[in-house]
């Protein structure tokens, strides 16, 4: 059985690292303004962004099979779900006051 090893070039992984560090950055930029109810959607859109970089570059899934990346995507469309619905959940939860 033969394997196949996918190097990376350094300078590409360099590029993935400062993309994640400057993520980084924009993750506490946001995190210091109000956006109101969508702070928890920009810091997730971030947190994802982050996490697809990671895994398709330092967990090589761009040079898997189509099918386990099919499944990671249903994995995702599912976690999005059910943080969609604690949201409305959530907003629409009548104020502690009234």
């Amino acid at each position: 059985m033969t394997t196949q090893k996918h190097i990376l070039p350094f300078a590409l992984l360099t590029r993935i690292w400062l993309a994640l560090m400057a993520l980084t950055g924009v993750t506490v930029g946001v995190a210091s303004f109000d956006f109101g109810y969508l702070n928890v959607l920009a810091a997730m859109t971030v947190a994802s962004t982050k996490a697809l970089l990671v895994i398709f570059f330092f967990m090589h899934l761009k040079y898997e099979n189509r099918t386990l990346g099919a499944f990671l995507l249903l994995v995702f469309v599912i976690l999005a779900i059910f943080i969609g619905f604690t949201f409305f959940d959530v907003a629409m939860r009548p104020e502690a006051g009234s």
